[in-house]
């Protein structure tokens, strides 16, 4: 279980080894500011969010304690307001965003209402578990650049190191330390492996109902393309593709392959504003030493984390 004081020492650390007050935790030079502010990742999302579902302990927590069904916006904007401030936030501005993650952590606990897997009905679980915090990180991390190498060339192998040894300090921001994480790009990839295969990922009916609910539209307005959701299917493990009912026939496969055939070709090509995250625009702007950001991107923030500004909420 990751206490308040093992956050505070991991945030210690994060501090120590930050790009600097303004630039905050990252700082431009590195690949997690190249790879997170790519529009393309959000062709991973949906694998993302179906990989944590499979954890019967996520799920769990997500059936009983998150608005995801009734307010599935205000999800999204809450999951990307987290995300991009502690990628793209000042340095306050991350720190603050893991202790209120943390803190509302705290308060997801309870208890399994049936056997999924090898978690008895009856056991506990807590949004705070190392365990489930190590398997969430590692869904947000390797779904972002599995997306990425959809669209744009692919890391080198000294990139992925690279991108890993980053992707540890932002497991430190869940309150996450060294021990808790593979040391490397080789045993983070045997980890996802292993965890692929293992009954520790079985998805249970609240999962399977979670998943159908977003996939197929509680509200039409809302519905995934079908290319998107076909694309989601391929992405996961076959096993867990099965264990979510996601069947794959040749309108889908050709209506993935076109889709991504078109982002390809154009995506590239587009401007910055429309294919870099707003989130990256603002820390841009810090960094020229702007007060705010233009009024582009406050539109666009509103469109990515539900708010115009990222920093809007002071320090802490």
């Amino acid at each position: 279980m990751v206490s308040a004081n093992d956050l505070e020492f991991a945030l210690d650390k994060v501090r120590a080894d930050a790009a600097g007050p303004v630039a905050g935790v990252f700082g431009p030079d590195t690949l997690t500011w190249r790879i997170d502010r790519e529009a393309a990742v959000f062709l991973g999302a949906g694998r993302a969010l179906l990989l944590q579902l499979a954890h019967p302990w996520v799920a769990a927590a997500i059936a009983e304690h998150s608005t995801t069904l009734a307010d599935p916006i205000g999800r999204f904007h809450r999951t990307f307001d987290v995300v991009f401030a502690m990628v793209f936030g000042s340095l306050d501005r991350a720190l603050l965003s893991a202790r209120q993650l943390h803190r509302r952590h705290t308060m997801i606990v309870g208890e399994m209402p049936e056997t999924v897997g090898p978690f008895a009905a009856g056991s506990r679980y807590c949004a705070n578990d190392i365990p489930s915090l190590r398997w969430v990180h590692a869904t947000l991390t390797e779904s972002a650049l599995m997306a990425h190498d959809l669209v744009l060339p692919p890391l080198s192998i000294e990139e992925r190191e690279r991108y890993w040894t980053e992707s540890r300090t932002f497991g430190a921001l869940f309150g996450l330390t060294g021990d808790d994480l593979p040391p490397d790009w080789a045993g983070f990839a045997a980890y996802t492996a292993a965890m692929a295969q293992s009954e520790t990922l079985t998805v249970s009916p609240a999962a399977r109902e979670i998943a159908a609910q977003i996939l197929d539209g509680a509200r039409p307005w809302l519905r995934p393309p079908r290319w998107y959701r076909a694309q989601t299917a391929r992405m996961l493990p076959e096993r867990l593709r099965a264990g979510f009912d996601l069947t794959l026939d040749e309108r889908d496969v050709r209506s993935a392959d076109r889709a991504l055939r078109w982002i390809r070709r154009v995506y590239p090509k587009l401007p910055d504003r429309l294919r870099y995250a707003s989130p990256y625009q603002e820390a841009q702007a810090r960094l020229r030493g702007e007060v705010q950001p233009d009024w582009m991107t406050r539109c666009l923030n509103r469109a990515w984390i539900g708010r115009p500004q990222m920093d809007q909420r002071g320090k802490g």
